[in-house]
């Protein structure tokens, strides 16, 4: 049973790690860190949350699910198919 959660939960983590690296190279951050942060002024008021925000924060969850996956990953093969 564990070997076939062991599975899936790979599979998982290949499918979000490639939706990740996808992301990651389309939708890049505009604002890097090397464009010589003083051409671009900042504001406390946003407005409504454009596209970049959205793909901002489905990158940084898809983040946090990579490493969920990885850690649970980890805990199922030592402890419960090495046993």
């Amino acid at each position: 049973m564990w070997k076939t959660v062991d599975s899936i939960l790979i599979g998982v983590l290949l499918v979000v790690s490639v939706i990740y690296v996808i992301i990651t190279c389309v939708f890049g951050s505009k604002s890097d860190a090397m464009s010589g942060g003083a051409s671009q002024i900042r504001t406390t008021y946003r407005g409504k949350p454009g596209f970049d925000d959205f793909m901002s924060r489905f990158t940084m969850i898809l983040g946090a699910v990579f490493m969920a996956l990885c850690l649970l990953i980890n805990i199922v093969q030592t402890r419960f198919l090495h046993s």
